[in-house]
């Protein structure tokens, strides 16, 4: 059986909620397509966007500047009332973690391609995330990274 992608442009209900080209508001997964929804229609998001925030960071791979597009930035009343801004992050559970050596050996004893992929991908993430999480703190904004988990998806 084939694997389903889900890629596409979100047409929002209420696109005065949307700070961005609302003509161009792309999702690059079935969960992000999730929040598209879920941000467009609750009552207490004011404002959100998606890929509009560019935060520069240095890639440890190769020691260059690189450019990272968080997928959302929400403005949303709080349950005390108040206005807060969340940049949000949406990434498969595994890769909020670091991967693990033991699993990561050939029959050889080896690290596998599969394991060296998933040290690079962790590297370039956690980097993105430290330049996101200092961006946020200097703007008294949070950051958040979202899994399936925290959307409901099992």
């Amino acid at each position: 059986m084939a694997k389903k992608y889900y890629q596409g442009r979100y047409r929002p209900q209420n696109p005065e909620k949307y700070k961005g080209d609302v003509s161009n508001i792309q999702y690059r997964s079935g969960w992000e397509l999730r929040l598209c929804s879920y941000l467009d229609k609750h009552p207490k998001v004011l404002e959100w966007s998606s890929e509009e925030v560019v935060l520069p960071y240095v890639s440890p791979i190769d020691n260059r500047i690189h450019r990272y597009f968080p997928d959302f930035l929400v403005k949303q009343l709080n349950k005390e009332g108040n206005i807060e801004t969340i940049l949000i992050e949406v990434k498969p559970y595994a890769q909020t973690r670091p991967p693990d050596p033991a699993k990561g050996k050939t029959p050889s004893g080896r690290p596998s391609r599969r394991f060296l992929n998933e040290v690079k991908t962790w590297g370039v993430n956690e980097a993105k995330w430290k330049a996101a999480e200092e961006f946020c703190r200097d703007r008294k904004w949070k950051f958040q990274k979202l899994t399936e988990h925290d959307l409901g998806i099992k």
